[in-house]
């Protein structure tokens, strides 16, 4: 089991992400999560983190399980995490950018997102959000770091575990 979980909650072409106030991954745009509690469940935990850094209270039952993220090495507790997304209303309704205690949210293109010449995102997006996003398949990806620097993502299918659907 790993102890974080990382989410992306999608409006149309958009998705909400945190700039953050704090490392890892300080000064860049990443999604919503953090450390999942002790007997807390990695759904329940993404339910738990986007309320505690956005203030909306989603529906447990719609956050989508779409895989792993694991690392080599980093500058944090764990070597991997959870990955869902959500899929907001059409009538959603959230003014951005909003300054919160962990950053800043705001809505962001999906293509800027996924664009490997972005240099304001946590570094490994680019490599795994068009996969979350356009594929059924669930993949673990697994990314190499030579001290900050990304080196590979390697792609691998995964067999569903029913604790994280």
């Amino acid at each position: 089991m790993y102890n974080y979980t990382l989410g992306f909650l999608i409006h149309k072409n958009q998705i909400l992400m945190l700039n953050r106030n704090k490392s890892p991954w300080m000064g860049s745009w990443n999604g919503l999560g953090g450390k999942i509690d002790l007997n807390e469940s990695p759904k329940a935990c993404i339910k738990r983190e986007v309320y505690e850094e956005t203030g909306l209270d989603l529906d447990l039952n719609k956050f989508i399980y779409k895989g792993d993220v694991t690392w080599n090495t980093f500058h944090a507790n764990g070597q991997g995490l959870y990955i869902y997304i959500y899929y907001l209303d059409d009538n959603f309704k959230l003014e951005t950018p909003i300054k919160v205690d962990e950053g800043i949210l705001d809505f962001k293109d999906i293509d800027w997102l996924c664009d490997f010449n972005n240099e304001g995102l946590a570094k490994n997006i680019p490599y795994f959000l068009p996969s979350i996003l356009k594929e059924e398949i669930i993949y673990e990806h697994s990314c190499i770091f030579e001290g900050n620097l990304l080196k590979v993502v390697n792609k691998k299918r995964l067999k569903i575990c029913q604790n994280l659907l």
